[in-house]
């Protein structure tokens, strides 16, 4: 079971998912900050705090998955647009990768598992 948890959880660069880690964080205290502003604050809403925390936590594999398919598909292509456009388009995939992290995280945790039983069977 340790073996599973270090091959899939264990299987991104520490320093990539703290960054990515961060960029995820971000989007938890936002929400937090808004949700515990509303009346009624946070204590109205235990399962959303819950759901934060776990959409936090799987942010970088959701992340690793996303980039990883756009890499598949725009190879080694260099675009050249507006900064502004660039930075509202990464600001929305980022979003949507956190929104949906607890449904595409899994998806990479089991391709980190494969590829490193993999690397290891070598």
């Amino acid at each position: 079971m340790q073996s599973f948890f270090a091959k899939s959880f264990g299987g991104l660069n520490a320093s990539y998912y703290i960054r990515q880690f961060l960029f995820g964080a971000t989007f938890a205290a936002l929400i937090l900050w808004v949700v515990g502003s509303a009346p009624g604050g946070l204590s109205a809403k235990p399962g959303l705090a819950i759901f934060v925390v776990i959409n936090t936590l799987l942010y970088p594999y959701s992340r690793f998955v996303y980039e990883s398919v756009v890499g598949y598909i725009m190879g080694n292509n260099v675009f050249f647009v507006n900064a502004l456009l660039m930075l509202l388009v990464k600001a929305i995939t980022m979003s949507m990768c956190w929104s949906f992290a607890i449904f595409v995280a899994p998806v990479g945790l089991a391709y980190l598992f494969w590829r490193n039983s993999r690397q290891t069977a070598d």
